[in-house]
């Protein structure tokens, strides 16, 4: 089967929807609590209870709680969590090159301010991905 060894096809199943990327771009943002993710996202509680827990047994959040009485938990994004940021940049920064006919939010260097342009390059040859052919190489 084509995509039990494909890592497109892990990474989407860890992922599993859109709510899932936006509590991700939420909480590159520091929100890490539920209510900050409702009122966020103007998601359905079940939901994000469901997209929560996903994350979390996923390894890309992990569950800490903050208070005892009453009991809460927030949400923090673990290495995993961290290092899908750059996924989510590019997702950005191809909407709005594709399908930006309303001004969209740009990304900017916290820093300095500066929009940045995102690129995936390839760390062996520096090329940027998408300017030469890729093939996918059997497990």
């Amino acid at each position: 089967m084509l995509n039990e060894f494909c890592p497109v096809a892990h990474g989407v199943a860890r992922i599993g929807d859109a709510w899932s990327l936006l509590i991700l771009r939420d909480a590159s943002q520091g929100l890490t609590r539920f209510d900050q993710f409702r009122k966020s996202l103007g998601i359905a509680p079940t939901i994000l209870t469901k997209r929560l827990a996903t994350l979390t047994e996923a390894g890309l959040l992990q569950k800490r709680q903050y208070s005892e009485r009453p009991p809460r938990d927030e949400y923090l994004l673990t290495e995993a969590g961290r290092d899908f940021l750059p996924v989510l940049v590019m997702i950005g920064a191809w909407a709005r090159r594709h399908h930006g006919a309303t001004p969209l939010n740009r990304f900017a260097d916290a820093e300095t301010g500066e929009e940045i342009r995102p690129v995936v390059i390839d760390a062996t040859t520096g090329a940027e991905i998408g300017t030469r052919p890729l093939k996918i190489v059997p497990a």
